[in-house]
């Protein structure tokens, strides 16, 4: 397949691409917004790796570097004109995809601790509080201060909003008297790979929710 020189466009399953053609998601209800389309990169393995761009998984199915595929096709990309045949190029992506060559190290990695990570993994609630909140109204918090020797990891972390960040101050909650609600953890890969996206589809859901620890939060 020849998909250079060409501008790659998706349209929606079963069509033919229309010279006015403004770029859409395919059906089953994936996001409007095609930056927010996330395909779900296993290793040949089967071991999920991230989420990547539909840009970068139709590199892949251009370059032959696709092991398997799971899941029916969600999109479908036209690319550029062979000279030789006069032919579209047309490359349908599924949702989850299994790369040749790559593999993950057997040891899980450990989940990047980011501000919209933390938020979800609490789902958007003050845990001392409770009270729901967006991601501009929390804070992190770190349960045994920085300044009393606290470090900043997942098991010393929790979303607070301002008013008690700043109620709990430079203390631990047993002395501020602000019990927690929940006890902060570190999310396994899987569970990061669920916290960290929005726009899960189902295929990609059901395959995650296989691979959750067994006393997992998601689980259910």
């Amino acid at each position: 397949m020849e998909t250079d020189r060409a501008t790659l466009r998706l349209v929606r399953a079963g069509t033919e691409p229309d010279p006015g053609f403004v770029p859409i998601a395919a059906p089953r209800r994936l996001p409007s917004r095609l930056d927010a389309v996330r395909l779900l990169s296993l290793d040949a393995h089967g071991r999920a790796l991230d989420w990547i761009s539909w840009q970068d998984a139709a590199c892949l199915y251009a370059r032959g570097a696709v092991a398997w595929t799971l899941g029916d096709p969600c999109l479908t990309v036209h690319g550029g004109t062979s000279r030789l045949t006069g032919e579209q190029s047309v490359i349908e992506l599924h949702p989850i995809v299994a790369a040749r060559g790559h593999a993950r190290a057997h040891a899980e990695p450990t989940p990047a601790l980011t501000n919209a990570a933390l938020f979800a993994r609490d789902g958007y609630l003050c845990l001392y509080c409770g009270g729901a909140f967006s991601r501009a109204q929390l804070t992190r918090d770190h349960v045994l201060p920085v300044s009393k020797g606290g470090r900043d990891v997942w098991e010393n972390v929790v979303a607070a909003c301002f008013h008690c960040n700043s109620r709990k101050g430079n203390r631990t909650p047993q002395q501020a008297g602000m019990p927690l609600l929940a006890v902060p953890y570190r999310p396994s890969w899987i569970e990061h790979l669920i916290l960290s996206n929005r726009n899960i589809l189902a295929d990609q859901m059901a395959f995650l929710k296989s691979q959750l620890p067994k006393k997992s939060k998601l689980a259910s």
